[in-house]
């Protein structure tokens, strides 16, 4: 169960901040962010090298995208096409609006039940597909696509802000309460990350779900070797702002015990 966390300031000189961790089996190979696609030049994305798809993505005209698993549906199953495809998908589109109505047209019979967060310097929206005819336009095996607006806001494979997922319900209000990430910076020499990576590294669950137990917390592994195998901060500009660059830092293990490092934009 992968974790994104958003925040969503309008007007300010980092509208968007996102942080997610990734929750993966160890043995599953990828390469960590970079241009990995001839086809897609303008693309930096973590590569899954099992599938060539990817979890995570930015290009260089400003749009991110993150995929994540709903609930139960780790892995690939046969006749369904790879979840990863649809961030480079995504990716073709130079901004979130323009990627949110094209994906909106997806059959998601193609595909095992996913997430999707699809943001820019201006909008962020998450498509879901929770299993064939549910959502979107009539239940007629199309995605649903939520605005998400203004704050901080987390997904993982429950629904967004769904306090009743032990993980959300226990870190959501530590992210909202926490020092946030500077987003009045003047560039990414003096960028703050605030409180977040401390969160993200965190091993610390609610005891009051012991049938999730660790898989509650931010940063874990698994006996069966299921757990928290990367995490990335990003932050992007607002428009009218020459002199900011995206930022990326990304640990390339679980942040507890992974130091985060500058991924190479340009």
């Amino acid at each position: 169960m992968c974790s994104v966390i958003l925040l969503r300031t309008p007007g300010a000189a980092w509208p968007l901040v996102l942080a997610g961790n990734r929750d993966e089996m160890a043995d599953r190979p990828w390469k960590a962010p970079g241009r990995h696609w001839p086809d897609r030049p303008n693309v930096v994305a973590g590569l899954d090298e099992l599938a060539g798809g990817s979890w995570m993505g930015l290009n260089d005209e400003g749009m991110l995208a993150v995929a994540l698993n709903r609930m139960g549906t780790l892995g690939p199953e046969t006749g369904k096409r790879s979840r990863g495809e649809l961030v480079l998908d995504a990716l073709d589109h130079a901004d979130a609006a323009d990627a949110a109505m094209a994906l909106s047209h997806l059959d998601t019979r193609a595909y095992r039940p996913f997430h999707l967060v699809l943001a820019d310097n201006r909008d962020a929206f998450l498509l879901v597909h929770r299993g064939e005819g549910g959502g979107g336009e009539g239940g007629r095996n199309r995605p649903e696509v939520i605005p998400i607006g203004e704050g901080v806001h987390m997904l993982t494979a429950a629904e967004l802000n769904d306090t009743e997922d032990p993980r959300i319900g226990f870190y959501l209000p530590l992210f909202r309460g926490s020092v946030a990430p500077t987003v009045e910076a003047a560039g990414a020499d003096s960028f703050g990350w605030g409180g977040w990576p401390e969160l993200l590294g965190s091993r610390i669950w609610d005891d009051r779900h012991p049938e999730r137990g660790e898989r509650s917390a931010m940063s874990f592994r698994l006996p069966t070797g299921f757990g928290t195998v990367s995490s990335s901060l990003v932050a992007l500009p607002a428009i009218g702002r020459p002199e900011l660059k995206p930022i990326w830092h990304f640990a390339g293990g679980p942040p507890h015990a992974t130091p985060f490092e500058p991924v190479a934009l340009r």
